[in-house]
């Protein structure tokens, strides 16, 4: 029997981990039911911290885990699923081509930022959306140190001010002191379309953000969006035209588009649309998980976010039922009541809160503590050690907070 497992971030790791250690459970070898996770490198991009500097640090090596666990790597990318065959096509290094048969799929391919077909978006727009992106980025920046201070360098514009947005916007102050030096006069701007800064993050939390943007001087445009981007700067939907030499887009993501070779039903997101066993419905054999899934998280009406929160549980528990089926033992349906947010505010400190309805429990400097363990700690892989890497994985514990 074989499971195979598409992609290696945070839900495609908890995936391998959680039916690894089902099959330790259960007492199978791995030659019985071998797991096996595809991706174009054994490596996770700790995708949440993307918008700091030095991006190129922010990695964590998943081959001694896998091997530690009996999960196979396979290198390379799934380029096309095959769901009546149960066959995964895969393009590997230098042109060459492969094919895995499966007996069950869990399709933990993520997402991707939505760009839209923007006059110049493509030519003059950034983002911090993966590793490349971010990397291409941070080097942007140190680069316009070599540039005259005119025609807009010191000035930064982030199109979407939803959380990746404020993320990137706050660090930004401090990022750009540190390039241009410490008495440079740079400017960060916001461009939200909605009327509100943060529109996902409710009253409560709202005014804390606002008030941490005045601290650190980011401005704001709301109710406006980037109509067009070209080497001057952006124009808006207002009329105006902003002088800069960088622009971030970070204006909402989608599920990856391998997710449209499945034969199912997807959100506005393309996201799959799953069962409470993360199942396809209508698909046999294949399960969706993380950002690459629509799943309930209760019976209140609440659903899982693309987010690393949801993906890392919602990965343990495809996983599990993935191998579950196989071994002939009952699954576990997804559930995660608690949710919790701590976003990142750069000198400003972090915004803790609890609950969909996003109760703040911790600001300022107490927040920020946390969200740095959060960051540093909490999302990394378990340690390349059998049984504690299994143990990490139990469903029932994964970011239960």
């Amino acid at each position: 029997m074989r499971l195979l497992i598409i992609g290696a971030g945070f839900a495609g790791m908890y995936a391998a981990l959680s039916a690894a250690r089902l099959r330790d459970i259960q007492g199978v070898s791995p030659d019985d039911l071998q797991i096996a996770l595809i991706a174009p490198e054994p490596t996770l991009v700790v995708r949440p911290r993307l918008y700091e500097p030095k991006p190129e640090t922010l990695t964590a090596p998943l081959l001694d885990v896998l091997e530690a666990i009996d999960v196979d790597y396979v290198q390379g990318s799934a380029e096309a699923i095959d769901t009546e065959a149960r066959t995964v096509h895969i393009a590997a290094a230098k042109g060459a081509k492969k094919s895995l048969s499966y007996d069950r799929l869990v399709i933990a391919t993520g997402s991707r930022l939505f760009r839209p077909n923007l006059p110049g978006l493509a030519e003059h727009g950034f983002s911090v959306d993966s590793l490349d992106d971010a990397i291409a980025l941070d080097r942007h920046l140190h680069g316009l140190a070599d540039r005259p201070a005119v025609n807009g360098r010191d000035t930064v514009v982030i199109a979407g001010g939803g959380f990746t947005g404020i993320e990137a916007a706050t660090e930004l102050p401090a990022r750009l002191r540190k390039i241009f030096g410490k008495d440079t006069k740079s400017r960060v701007i916001i461009v939200e379309r909605n009327g509100a800064i943060a529109p996902d993050m409710g009253e409560g939390p709202r005014p804390l953000i606002e008030e941490a943007l005045r601290k650190l001087g980011v401005e704001t445009r709301l109710g406006a969006g980037v109509t067009s981007l070209d080497k001057s700067g952006v124009t808006l939907s207002t009329g105006e035209h902003i002088e800069t030499e960088t622009v971030v887009w970070a204006a909402g993501i989608r599920a990856a588009p391998l997710t449209t070779q499945i034969p199912a039903e997807r959100d506005k997101f393309g996201r799959l649309l799953v069962d409470r066993d993360l199942r396809v419905p209508g698909v046999a054999g294949v399960f969706a998980t993380g950002d690459a899934a629509r799943a309930a998280c209760d019976d209140d009406g609440n659903y899982a976010l693309m987010s690393c929160q949801h993906a890392t549980r919602m990965g343990a528990f495809a996983g599990n039922n993935a191998a579950a089926e196989l071994l002939g033992v009952p699954t576990r349906p997804y559930h995660q009541k608690a949710y919790v947010t701590c976003l990142d505010l750069g000198e400003a400190g972090a915004l803790f809160t609890r609950g969909w309805e996003r109760k703040v429990e911790m600001v300022g400097d107490v927040a920020k503590k946390t969200k740095q363990e959060i960051n540093t700690v909490w999302i990394y892989p378990p340690k390349a050690e059998r049984a504690a890497a299994l143990a990490s994985a139990d469903p029932e514990r994964v970011t239960d907070l």
